[in-house]
Formats: C-alpha cells, sequence, structure tokens
C-alpha cells in the first residue's frame, strides 16, 4: 500500500512561478522594474505595481499556470531521476551485498529483483507472491529481500520473527506464512513457528536481538535514501517500481534489464502462458 503523500507542489514552486509570468508580462507588456542600484531592491510600491500586473496578468491568462507547472514538473522529475541514478550507484553494495538481506532464487542470477515489503501491506499480500512464479519460470534471477515494516507494531513483530527464522534456515517458509496470515500476535507466530518445527524460545529471544533491530533500521534508511515512499517496491537493475506489479510486468522487466546487459533471454514462459 503506497503512503499518503501531501502534494506541495504548487506551494513550493509559487515563487518560481510567479517569476515565469513577470518574464511573460515584461516580455509581453514591456514593462521593466527599476531598481536602486545602491542596493539591488525594489520599492514597496514598484513591488506593488509588478504583482498587480502579474496577478492581472494571470487572471487573464490562467493557462500559464498550467504551463510553469508542467515546465517545474518536468524539471523536478528529470531532477529526481538523476539522484536516484546517482543514490543507487552510491549504495550499491547496500542494495544488493548485504548479506543481512533474505536471499530467494538463484544466489548468482545475472539479474537481481530487490523488493521492499511489508507483511501487513495489501498489496505486498496480494502481488509478492508473484515473485515465486517468476522464479520457477527463470532460474537465473536473484531475489533480495528489503524487511520494511512501516505499518506499525504488527509490522515490525512480523519482521522481526521472520528475520529470527532466517537464522533457524526457515526464512522462506516464514515468509511465505507471514503473507498467508492476516495477525502476527505472538499466539500466531507461534504457532508458524511450530508448524515449521522451529524452536520457539530461540525464535523469541531472537526477536528481541539489537541486531535485528540493526536490520531493519538499515532498510528504513536505504529505503529514505533512494526515495522508496511505500510497500511494495522493487528495483530490477537501475529500474524502479514504485508499487505492486504482476509477474508478467516483472518477467518483462528482467529481459529488459538483460537486454541492458546484453545477455540473452530464455523464453517468457509466463507471458507465453497468458496468451
Amino acid at each position: 500500500m503506497r503512503l499518503a503523500i501531501i502534494n506541495r507542489f504548487i506551494i513550493t514552486n509559487l515563487a518560481a512561478i510567479l517569476l515565469l509570468g513577470c518574464s511573460q508580462v515584461q516580455a509581453q507588456t514591456k514593462v521593466s522594474v527599476k531598481t536602486d542600484p545602491k542596493t539591488q531592491t525594489v520599492s514597496g510600491t514598484q513591488r506593488e505595481i509588478t504583482e498587480n500586473i502579474i496577478r492581472e496578468y494571470l487572471l487573464k491568462n490562467p493557462a500559464i499556470i498550467r504551463e510553469a507547472l508542467a515546465v517545474l514538473q518536468t524539471r523536478e522529475e528529470k531532477e529526481k531521476r538523476t539522484a536516484f541514478a546517482n543514490n543507487i550507484k552510491e549504495l550499491k553494495s547496500q542494495i544488493y551485498s548485504d548479506v543481512d538481506s533474505p536471499v530467494a532464487g538463484n544466489a548468482k542470477g545475472d539479474v537481481a529483483i530487490v523488493v521492499f515489503f511489508d507483511y501487513f501491506c495489501g498489496y505486498c499480500r496480494k502481488t509478492l507472491p508473484d515473485l515465486k512464479t517468476v522464479l520457477a519460470n527463470d532460474s537465473n534471477i536473484r531475489v533480495i529481500y528489503k524487511e520494511l515494516p512501516i505499518m506499525g507494531a504488527p509490522s515490525q513483530a512480523a519482521s522481526r520473527a521472520a528475520l529470527a527464522a532466517r537464522r533457524q534456515g526457515k526464512y522462506a517458509e516464514f515468509h511465505r506464512a507471514l503473507l498467508e496470515t492476516e495477525g502476527t500476535d505472538e499466539a500466531t507466530i507461534k504457532a508458524i513457528s511450530d508448524r515449521l518445527g522451529l524452536n520457539y524460545e530461540i525464535l523469541k529471544k531472537d526477536m528481541g536481538d539489537p541486531k535485528i533491530s540493526e536490520v531493519i533500521e538499515r532498510n528504513l534508511r536505504l529505503a529514505a535514501a533512494i526515495g522508496v515512499e511505500g510497500t511494495p517496491a522493487y528495483l530490477v537493475g537501475d529500474q524502479f517500481i514504485p508499487g505492486a506489479i504482476d509477474a508478467v510486468a516483472l518477467a518483462k522487466l528482467v529481459a529488459q534489464e538483460r537486454a541492458k546487459l546484453g545477455k540473452p533471454n530464455g523464453i517468457n514462459k509466463i507471458a507465453e502462458s497468458k496468451k
């Protein structure tokens, strides 16, 4: 489920809109604003005249606001993509080589799929099983799980339990069981632990280990650094998918990444099965 984001675009860029409007006014009305050469500032009267001209112009030509917003949005998106690419490069080892991040599939796969998720995220519950489908149809993919419990105490408990289960060699099974279970109270976690043949006392002790807290905190910092704003979120090579994605679309992204790497891609069995 994507986190709620407050749209502050217009407010934060209002000054730029006014400047753009001012340039349009000056270009079309030939009005110039003189400044004091000593202070390089305009007087209160001059400012008021300029603001009134801009206001009148924008009221008569409201489309300019839309145009300005489009320009600013394009610029912002470009800057965001550039920053994202730089962050991915700088944080590459944390993303792809963190030994504390559980891995599924082929550990030496030529394409990695990184997924940030929360067990209490409805879209995660619905789409994460698609990773299993992708892996079943492609033996050369590495999946890297980034536990990102952002939905409160129950999420934290689930992530801690899964990471603790990893120490007993049962991460994948515990992970799957949590996705198929509604709650994560102590009774539920114990029931899953017993069903999978884990030592529950050891599991409970490991859940409180500060090292597991460090893993989760590291994931939260990493997510913030690369711009993950909600779950699920995927990385396929340098492609970022901020939201749910099904098996077919995911397989296509893998194929695109292989093409970038100049490596052959096998038959997309998933896509073929959908025809």
